[in-house]
């Protein structure tokens, strides 16, 4: 319950802490776990005195229990390892101090924590904090490695000599902190940030030395695991043997059986690669050279061809060919033009022979109106009616003749004729009349 102070009406701080002792009373017993980080036994004291830590947070909190408590587990329990406490929080008024009063104390077991571990990789992996489309690829020269590992350790060793064996010129940025026990995680945690935030560092490698399982639990801790996650630098995980899988294996980028394997994965052979390149170099000198063959025996299969031995050869041999084309051509179009001039004369002379021209020259007439209308049949005319009759060298003018003048005409022929026929048989010649050459004729209807 909230109490009502103000500047004019404190609390004296012994009510303060009377208050506060009440309120924790209030909070009954609890299930506590932790790891043991100090324990003291003194010889005769009733009492035994703990402090309790979470691994994964900078949080301690004090324990006391009777000696009989205590004795129970004195044969499976020391500093540093984990335990479960049943305990009632009490608070010493007089110095203003928290502690828990353990009622009863439970090792861990390794089975428990194994379970405990598996069921913490599950919700892991189930947020994909393991899925492989996250790993990031580790850069083929490193130019700076960063090395998280403990103090003088063998880890630390393997690492730096192998590196160096195959790459003479790697170069290190190492961070010496514990790799077990209470401190191990937050200084761990601390050592990835720095190297994460260092512009120079190419790759993480995060290396320790075999373990019990109880030794490597800090490289399954949730906020170490979350850390590297979050890492934009690829980082190695190199914990332990073969056997050994802390859930830092499942999250870093690369895993490495081991810190010698580590050095392996991290950092190429200088052989190795100078071999590939003697290999790559000799491989591209002999694709040069058989390019270069190649393309020589090309050149001189081209040289070799008549053409370009003679190349006026083809043109010559084209410029006959041409020529022939032209005088064939000519020759084709004489032909054509004799047969046409030839066509063309018997096609004027038809056109002659068909003419009205030609017509009137073998002593035919054209006998017209004075409208120009053609006369073509005898009931077209009338008696008496002028016409203009045209032939071959001119034209002149008739005159349709009326039924008298036809029969005086008709009487005429017929005395001429038998004027002709006396004279025949007389055998004298007779003289022939001459008509006018001038004048209107008069034409027959």
């Amino acid at each position: 319950m909230a109490v009502n102070t103000s500047a004019d009406t404190p609390l004296p701080v012994g009510q303060v802490s009377r208050l506060i002792g009440g309120w924790i009373d209030r909070l009954g017993a609890v299930w506590v776990e932790g790891q043991i980080t100090q324990l003291s036994r003194r010889p005769g004291a009733g009492v035994v005195f703990l402090t309790l830590r979470d691994p994964s947070h900078d949080i301690s909190v004090g324990v006391t229990c009777y000696r009989q408590v205590f004795d129970a587990v004195a044969d499976v329990v020391s500093e540093g390892a984990r335990v479960v406490v049943h305990a009632k929080p009490e608070w010493y008024a007089p110095r203003g101090q928290l502690s828990l009063r353990a009622a009863e104390i439970r090792p861990v077991g390794v089975g428990e924590l194994l379970a405990r571990l598996e069921q913490l990789k599950k919700s892991l992996a189930a947020e994909g904090l393991f899925a492989a489309e996250r790993k990031k690829p580790l850069p083929f020269l490193p130019q700076l490695i960063g090395l998280v590992c403990g103090r003088a350790s063998a880890a630390e060793r393997d690492v730096l000599e192998n590196a160096r064996h195959r790459w003479p010129a790697v170069r290190f940025e190492v961070r010496n902190v514990p790799v077990q026990g209470v401190h191990a995680v937050p200084q761990v945690v601390q050592a990835v940030k720095e190297l994460d935030a260092h512009e120079e560092v190419d790759v993480i490698v995060v290396a320790r030395g075999g373990g019990s399982v109880e030794d490597l639990l800090p490289f399954s801790d949730e906020q170490l695991v979350r850390t590297v996650a979050e890492c934009r630098t690829p980082v190695v995980s190199a914990i332990g043997h073969e056997p050994d899988t802390p859930l830092l294996d499942y999250v870093a980028d690369l895993r490495a059986s081991t810190p010698t394997d580590a050095a392996k994965k991290v950092v190429p052979d200088v052989g190795e690669e100078l071999e590939k390149v003697r290999g790559l170099r000799d491989r591209a000198r002999r694709c040069a050279h058989a390019f270069v063959e190649r393309e020589e025996r090309g050149l001189a299969h081209a040289l070799a061809r008549p053409c370009m031995e003679d190349p006026h050869r083809m043109v010559d041999e084209r410029a006959d060919h041409v020529a022939s084309l032209t005088d064939r051509s000519r020759r084709t179009l004489g032909h054509l033009l004799d047969r046409a001039d030839s066509e063309l004369s018997h096609t004027h002379a038809r056109v002659v022979a068909l003419s009205p021209a030609a017509t009137l020259r073998r002593g035919y007439a054209v006998l017209q109106k004075d409208d120009g209308h053609v006369v073509r049949a005898p009931e077209e005319v009338a008696e008496g009616e002028p016409l203009r009759a045209r032939v071959a060298e001119g034209e002149f003018a008739v005159r349709v003749a009326t039924a008298g003048e036809r029969a005086v005409e008709q009487a005429g022929q017929q005395d001429r004729q038998g004027q002709r026929k006396r004279r025949g048989r007389q055998g004298t010649p007779g003289t022939p009349e001459t008509p006018g050459a001038q004048g209107t004729q008069e034409v027959d209807a």
